[in-house]
């Protein structure tokens, strides 16, 4: 038979049986869909994490002790970190790291910041002047920190905008005080909305001079005397200049630590940590794109029950077909090509269907949070072909049943 031929055949057959068909089409039609709507969310969701911390700047490089007793009051910052202040001045040797741009050290705790009756229990971060350009975060209002309060010791304290909002509404704090786990502090500026995504933690922190934190609320010093820091953040001068600066910043703590075996400090880049983010994300995506496959698993059995009630009810037919020269391969894929088109009617709709959704979905607010979809044409590729491949294989065995059939059994059956 004309393989043109047998195709019309097919869609007559589905076209006589409209409401089944378009009952069986909606499986599939489902499953496409899922598919690609919770992959296009998954995808959307690591391309905003990746622009979150990207925007923290990928010529950053973040330095950190190696080795630190537990139960300190920072949680892990105790007397025995191996990073200090003067450490972190070091790495801005321009001899032995001419790589480096800038250093921002810095020092976290937590706090209960009590304004008036207000009050809200935050993170305290100590900070140098250089941490304003390091991690991009300006002052809306008032001043950030500068060298002579690190040199002082003041008892100053830079809010955050949300924190700043908790504790003075809609007024300007500047001016005003507050206190930090019962100290008094002057407010000397409010921070930028940062918004969402990484940048806006900020947002609901507070910064006071890093010589201020140390001495002033926690008072823990190092073996030698020095400062204890958290963190280094160094700012390298060009990406290209990455591995160099990781190299340099290594030489110089090794020689100030007179480090001859394992070294007491790490290293790590925005980039690792994107790189890790996306594989985490990735396993994410991949767990949505299986549970939503389940239901085009379950659109495929649907074709394959369809298919076999179909022979049943054709069964005369088959054998008058058969009786009037109609070869076996022929009914075969006369079969077959009802399922496939079934199918591939199907994906395509899905296709469509799903990519509806993550437009519709994009940008909205459901449940406190905003949805980013991507939508990818590779993946709708693959959910079409897949589709097609489940008619197919969900097909096959009600067409074999239907091509066995003996032309007098099929000829006689009531």
């Amino acid at each position: 038979m004309n393989p043109l031929r047998t195709l019309y055949t097919a869609l007559s057959s589905l076209g006589a049986n409209k409401l089944r068909s378009g009952l069986t089409l909606l499986g599939i039609v489902i499953g496409v869909a899922a598919v690609i709507s919770l992959m296009a969310i998954g995808r959307g969701a690591q391309r905003a994490i990746t622009a979150n911390i990207e925007a923290l700047g990928t010529n950053l490089l973040f330095v950190r002790p190696g080795a630190s007793s537990q139960g300190g009051v920072f949680g892990g910052l105790g007397s025995a970190s191996t990073l200090t202040l003067d450490d972190a001045f070091a790495i801005l040797d321009p001899v032995y790291a001419p790589s480096v741009a800038a250093v921002a050290p810095e020092l976290r705790s937590t706090g209960q910041v009590v304004a008036g009756s207000k009050n809200t229990f935050t993170q305290v971060v100590g900070v140098t002047p250089e941490y304003r350009f390091v991690r991009n975060v300006p002052a809306a209002s008032g001043q950030f920190v500068t060298w002579g309060q690190v040199d002082n010791r003041s008892e100053v304290v830079v809010l955050g905008s949300r924190v700043s909002e908790t504790l003075f509404g809609f007024r300007d704090p500047v001016g005003q005080t507050v206190r930090i786990n019962g100290r008094q502090f002057t407010v000397i500026g409010v921070l930028k909305s940062q918004g969402g995504g990484a940048q806006g933690l900020f947002d609901d922190q507070v910064l006071v001079p890093i010589t201020t934190a140390y001495y002033r609320l926690v008072s823990q010093r190092t073996a030698q005397g020095g400062v204890n820091v958290q963190t280094v953040n160094v700012q390298v001068r060009s990406g290209d200049a990455m591995g160099s600066a990781v190299q340099e910043i290594a030489t110089v703590l090794r020689l100030r630590h007179r480090i001859t075996g394992e070294d007491d400090f790490n290293v790590s880049s925005q980039q690792e940590t994107i790189e890790t983010l996306e594989e985490t994300t990735n396993t994410f995506v991949v767990f949505l794109g299986a549970i939503a496959s389940i239901s085009l698993l379950v659109g495929g059995i649907g074709i394959m029950n369809i298919m076999l009630v179909s022979v049943t009810e054709r069964t005369r037919e088959i054998g008058i077909r058969k009786a009037m020269g109609a070869k076996r391969r022929d009914v075969l894929f006369q079969f077959v090509s009802e399922a496939t088109l079934l199918s591939l009617g199907g994906g395509g709709l899905g296709v469509l269907l799903g990519f509806g959704l993550s437009q519709a979905l994009s940008g909205r607010n459901l449940v406190g949070q905003t949805f980013r979809t991507a939508f990818s044409g590779d993946i709708a590729l693959l959910a079409l072909i897949v589709s097609a491949a489940i008619g197919l294989f969900f097909g096959i065995y009600p067409a074999v049943r239907a091509a066995r059939l003996h032309p007098i059994e099929a000829l006689r059956y009531e």
